[in-house]
């Protein structure tokens, strides 16, 4: 009996474990709650309100004598996301994005943030200039596909995906994980309860890299949403097996 439930503790784990993994590529959390803490319970607010008004005054101070000087941004940029003010945020994260053109990070926030004030056509805006420049940043793709599915653009979402594993196909320089690609598009059609053209896609993955795990375990997880359980249960045995 203890045998059974560790084994059975164990296959959970590993399950739990190779998710994280499948969805690796999930969009970083918004940089505001690293900032908050516990800074309101310890000060009084208007204390606190009056102290960061006064950091602003002098990051604003530095900026006007210096526009480019980053320290002043991320300054003002943290002090605004303290004060929960995400609208202000978006004026320095736009500027440090500018100034940090290779530092991809800037711009999934900046589309991040404006997603957050329902400026969804700015964040698709940001996205795309993102993957203008770095086709290659998965986070960005997952964004902007996220996006695009929640706005119910799909078929704009799935041509996207498409696109850019035929770039990653044909262009040997660009490097891309062409099996995450493959999962992207998987997923979309699973939202859409398109099960069948999901697990298409999901066989087509297996066939190419039989060692890779992840479409055994979206094949597997889709055949569940199925109600087909019989059929999914050997998949993530091998799943974990590979894994």
């Amino acid at each position: 009996m203890n045998s059974s439930k560790s084994r059975n503790r164990w296959v959970s784990i590993s399950l739990a474990v190779m998710l994280v993994l499948l969805l690796g590529f999930s969009l970083i959390p918004l940089v505001s709650s690293i900032f908050l803490g516990n800074q309101r319970a310890n000060q009084p607010v208007t204390s606190l309100e009056s102290r960061w008004e006064s950091e602003v005054l002098g990051y604003e101070l530095v900026l006007d004598r210096e526009p480019d000087n980053q320290t002043a941004w991320r300054g003002l940029l943290e002090v605004r996301l303290k004060q929960g003010n995400l609208p202000a945020a978006l004026v320095p994260l736009e500027k440090l994005a500018q100034l940090n053109p290779e530092q991809t990070d800037y711009q999934i926030l900046l589309a991040q943030s404006q997603q957050q004030i329902q400026d969804n056509e700015g964040a698709i805006t940001t996205y795309r200039n993102l993957l203008a420049s770095h086709p290659e940043n998965l986070l960005g793709l997952k964004g902007l596909v996220d996006l695009l599915v929640k706005e119910k653009r799909i078929t704009e979402a799935i041509k996207l995906v498409q696109d850019t594993a035929q770039k990653a196909l044909t262009n040997p320089n660009l490097s891309l994980d062409v099996m995450a690609l493959q999962l992207m598009l998987g997923e979309i059609y699973g939202q859409q309860q398109q099960y069948d053209q999901a697990l298409a896609v999901y066989e087509q993955a297996i066939k190419a890299d039989g060692q890779d795990f992840r479409p055994l375990l979206a094949k597997a997880l889709t055949l569940q949403k199925q109600g087909k359980p019989d059929a999914a249960q050997p998949l993530f045995k091998q799943a974990i097996t590979l894994a």
